[in-house]
């Protein structure tokens, strides 16, 4: 009853139409639920995912990720989905996840940008995702585990972008890497039980890693292409650089052009990779990406007006460190608390871990307590644990 007042509301039916339509959404019934009920159509016995998956294997190349062979998830699926496939379940799940969302309040290469138009890390991961579903696509790989691969790469990423990682790395026992927090993010924290694949995709995204499918093969290069560009943009637009600082041969071998040079980076690794079981870049295209990237370390990245705040944000870190770990020890004596207070600051964004500073170490009217509930809670489930 439902289907047919659905098609009586949506159209104009007449006595000899409104068969063929409720025949059709019948069809479609079929097709995406794989409901084998009694009429008189022919039997469809595939689900959209089905199809999916079938289109995969006679379309992509030889070399891509098949989301049908896939490694499989530490847990089984509860119920199978007739839709989407693996790899798609794998971006959805990130893309709805807390720590996504929290990416857009986390630095790229500026603290706490107020200009709308700086980069965050979640516009970043945005461009790393569209840049690497474009090689994706030329090279004909999987375009779904490329973008999960994409989305997911920095959900570990402190607040303060690398400053912060830098200040973690000294204090943490062990160190601290964001591809591993990411890693932990997606695999304990909010446990979202998605594909070995997605998970060793995002574990080595970092350059000098070496990852096993293509399709992270791309984002390893989509990363290292979009930050090179966009933080370049940032910096003319900061004035701390203009574009003819940048090194000449750079220039004359990318162009001064943001679109250009992006361009042509991206068709390096096309031209470089297509029908060939690994993805990389010709040696002279390589050579002139790592002299800019180098080139920006030297002028961007260190001692430059766009790093003018590190130092404040590192005390925020240090001190929060010191906070909580000694706050956990009034809770839990476990010894593996560290870890908890890790999970914790690294979580934040730049603007949680500025005003939790301020709550904590700057004076306040008595009326305006200090909350800690969401911390304390994380001590005492992992105390009960135990």
């Amino acid at each position: 009853m439902y289907i047919i007042a659905f098609f009586l509301k949506i159209s104009s039916v007449t006595p000899n139409s409104y068969h063929l339509q409720v025949k059709n959404h019948t069809n479609v019934l079929h097709v995406v639920f794989n409901l084998r009920y009694n009429t008189s159509m022919t039997e469809i016995n595939t689900t959209i995912k089905e199809q999916l998956e079938a289109r995969e294997l006679t379309m992509l190349s030889p070399y891509a990720t098949k989301s049908k062979y896939t490694k499989g998830r530490k847990r089984p699926l509860e119920t199978p989905y007739p839709i989407r496939t693996e790899f798609q379940r794998d971006r959805d799940r990130i893309l709805h996840s807390k720590s996504f969302r929290r990416l857009k309040h986390k630095t790229q290469v500026f603290l706490s940008p107020f200009n709308d138009h700086f980069r965050t890390r979640l516009t970043h991961t945005l461009e790393v995702a569209q840049i690497a579903r474009t090689i994706s696509r030329a090279l004909n790989l999987n375009e779904d585990l490329t973008e999960a691969i994409s989305l997911g790469h920095d959900l570990g990423h402190t607040p303060f972008g690398h400053c912060g990682e830098k200040v973690l790395n000294s204090l943490v026992k062990g160190g601290f890497d964001h591809n591993i927090q990411s890693v932990r993010v997606v695999e304990l924290l909010e446990d979202m039980n998605l594909c070995r694949e997605t998970v060793e995709g995002i574990l080595t995204h970092s350059w000098g890693l070496s990852p096993r499918t293509p399709e992270a093969q791309v984002v390893q290069f989509a990363d290292k292409i979009a930050y090179i560009n966009h933080d370049i943009e940032d910096s003319v637009r900061a004035s701390i650089i203009s574009e003819e600082d940048l090194p000449k041969d750079c220039i004359e071998y990318f162009s001064s052009n943001r679109s250009k040079r992006l361009g042509k980076m991206i068709m390096d690794v096309i031209s470089s990779s297509y029908d060939k079981p690994q993805v990389t870049m010709s040696e002279e295209g390589w050579h002139y990406v790592t002299k800019l990237r180098t080139w920006m370390f030297d002028n961007i990245y260190i001692d430059s007006p766009a790093k003018a705040e590190e130092s404040k944000a590192s005390k925020i870190i240090e001190e929060l460190w010191k906070y909580y770990n000694n706050l956990a020890k009034e809770y839990c004596s476990d010894k593996n608390t560290e870890r908890i207070v890790v999970d914790y600051i690294s979580g934040m964004t730049d603007q949680y871990a500025i005003e939790r500073f301020k709550d904590i170490f700057i004076p306040k009217p008595l009326f305006n307590p200090v909350h800690d509930d969401a911390f304390i809670k994380m001590i005492k489930n992992s105390c009960e644990e135990k």
